[in-house]
C-alpha cells in the first residue's frame, strides 16, 4: 500500500538522471530497482547523482524527517558497526541529542 503524503521519489530520481545525469543511471540502478525506497536510500542516490556539496548538506539536513522504520535501521547500522553515538551522528549528519532521544524512545 502506497503512503500518499510521501513524494514518489523513484520517478523524481528517475527523471532527474534522463534529463541531467544519463551518464549516472548505472550507479543508481540497484537503488531504483528496489520495490520501496527507504530515507538511507535516497540520501545514498542523493549523494550518488549531485555529490556532496558542504552548503547544500547543511540545509537540506533542516529538512530531513525519518519515519520509524528509519530510525530503526539508522539504530541497527549503529549495533552492526559498533558504533558510539557521536560516530553514527557524524556519519549519518545528526544530532547526538537526536540519536540519544531516537535511542530512548525506541530501545527502552
Amino acid at each position: 500500500m502506497e503512503n500518499h503524503n510521501q513524494p514518489d521519489y523513484k520517478n523524481i530520481y528517475e527523471d532527474i538522471l534522463q534529463k541531467k545525469f544519463p551518464h549516472k543511471k548505472d550507479e543508481c540502478k540497484a537503488l531504483l530497482n528496489k520495490e520501496n525506497l527507504s530515507v538511507l536510500n535516497i540520501i545514498e542516490l542523493n549523494q550518488r547523482i549531485f555529490g556532496i556539496h558542504k552548503e547544500s548538506e547543511q540545509f537540506n539536513q533542516k529538512h530531513r524527517s525519518y519515519n520509524r522504520s528509519d530510525i530503526l535501521q539508522i539504530l541497527d547500522y549503529q549495533k552492526k558497526h559498533k558504533l558510539n553515538n557521536s560516530q553514527l551522528a557524524n556519519h549519518f549528519k545528526l544530532s547526538r541529542n537526536t540519536v540519544a532521544k531516537w535511542k530512548k524512545i525506541f530501545l527502552v
